[in-house]
């Protein structure tokens, strides 16, 4: 198999695989860790050409930079690695809020090379948007990282359209990554036209709608015990009446799935490939099988008409529930 490449951004571009990897389950929030089960995915990975990787320091917290650190140690020149900063937690896993502030920058950064054991970071996102700094001194500060070698590109996460024009204005960015999926589409209405109209690519996370777009979980049970963190409040989409009605939508994409021999999950990530040579994926999984059903997507070669039965089965306003039972920490 031979996965293709995408570039994502034009005035720092990086050549990236065209669908990525998420790590964050593979240590924390999506059921039980799975150090070794992950190891073994992002070795996989690799053997795919799968090798566009993404984690930050919260998860875990640190334990997945670790991880990924130690996976890719003989085969770093393959990786075109990303991780973030921002969303800063206590060694005890207790949540310390958002910080942007240029000194914090500078220690998580290094902090995180230590981690990965890396001495130099392909991708550096700020993952939340400090509301109380302004977002030129968060982009200066991440600017002079790429100055002193430490970061070849820099990324945003979840940054409206405006904050998006300031970051840039300030220092290139590379790349954006925020919630994109045929369950999540409201970037289209601002940010995706920003985004193009800069040079800046797309990395959409969730683009399997946090696994409800793969057909693995249903009302009874979620994809990986009671440990799943889908299953609490913070996730409306998970809940009640409103994960019925997701549901349905995700059996209108398993029908024009199996029309093209496909898994809901693979059509899904299709979908989301065919919206632009400046966009790719990070699914994530810890399990080799989901990876390759995932790589699977770059297979299947959706038609204009299959692209309008999916807009159908999917209408923007179906979806049932916020993605995040608190949005204050999503800047807007």
């Amino acid at each position: 198999m031979t996965t293709p490449r995408r570039i994502l951004g034009t005035a720092s571009p990086l050549d990236v695989s065209a669908l990525g990897l998420g790590c964050m389950g593979m240590s924390e929030f999506y059921g039980t860790p799975d150090e070794a089960g992950g190891i073994a995915t992002i070795h996989r990975a690799l053997d795919l050409g799968v090798t566009f990787l993404d984690t930050a320091d919260m998860y875990g917290p640190f334990t997945n930079e670790q991880l990924v650190g130690r996976a890719i140690a003989d085969r770093r020149d393959e990786v075109q690695l990303a991780t973030k900063f921002g969303n800063q937690r206590a060694a005890d896993g207790s949540r310390l809020g958002i910080n942007g502030r240029p000194e914090y920058v500078h220690a998580a950064c290094d902090a995180s090379l230590e981690r990965l054991g890396v001495d130099h970071i392909d991708l550096y996102y700020q993952h939340r948007v400090d509301k109380t700094v302004p977002i030129e001194e968060t982009v200066g500060a991440m600017a002079e990282l790429v100055a002193a070698g430490k970061v070849r590109h820099l990324g945003l996460s979840e940054a409206s359209a405006e904050t998006i024009r300031r970051a840039h204005a300030v220092h290139p960015i590379t790349a954006l990554q925020t919630e994109y999926s045929l369950f999540t589409r409201d970037l289209e209405d601002e940010i995706l036209p920003v985004v193009r109209e800069l040079g800046i690519g797309l990395v959409p996370y969730s683009p399997l709608g946090r696994g409800l777009l793969t057909g693995a979980i249903t009302t009874e049970s979620g994809a990986d015990g009671t440990a799943d963190f889908r299953r609490s409040a913070y996730f409306p989409r998970f809940q009640g009446d409103a994960l019925a009605q997701n549901l349905s939508l995700v059996d209108n994409v398993r029908a024009i799935a199996e029309a093209k021999g496909a898994t809901p999950g693979q059509v899904a990530l299709a979908w989301v490939l065919a919206q632009g040579d400046d966009i790719a994926p990070i699914p994530g999984t810890k399990r080799v099988r989901y990876l390759e059903e995932n790589a699977g997507a770059l297979s299947v070669d959706l038609t204009a008409d299959d692209l309008a039965a999916l807009e159908r089965a999917v209408p923007r306003d179906a979806v049932a529930g916020d993605r995040y039972g608190d949005m204050s920490h999503i800047d807007a």
